[in-house]
Formats: C-alpha cells, structure tokens, sequence
C-alpha cells in the first residue's frame, strides 16, 4: 500500500470517527437525563460502491450518567 493511500484513508477514518463521537454526544445532551441507565444499539455502515464494499460494526452505547 501506498502512503498517499494510506494517509488518505487515515484521514477519513480520523473525520468518521470525530464526526460520529460528536454526533452521538450532541443526541445525547438533546436526549438529557432520559439516557441515564439505559443502552443503545449502534451500528455504522460504511460503503464503498465502486469496490462493492459493505461493511456494517454494531456495538452498544451506554447513555449519560449524572455528573
């Protein structure tokens, strides 16, 4: 693999990941205390048409608790 292809895809995990952390921080603060014990089913599904990519990650979020 090249360094352009490897910076390159760096780079876009990098913004998936800030993106997505910020995203699920804000629908949590919008959510408030309502997500105090309980979880959340997540799931990212990332595509690359061209490659016929289709890779889907699920996980669980655990919501907010008070500070």
């Amino acid at each position: 693999m090249t360094d352009e292809f490897n910076m390159s895809m760096r780079k876009f995990l990098k913004q998936v990941g800030v993106t997505s952390q910020q995203a699920i921080e804000e629908a949590m603060r919008q959510a408030g205390t309502e997500t105090e014990g309980k979880s959340y089913d997540a799931k990212v599904v990332l595509t690359i048409p061209e490659l016929g990519l289709e890779h889907e990650i699920t996980g669980t979020i655990k919501g907010q608790g008070t500070e």
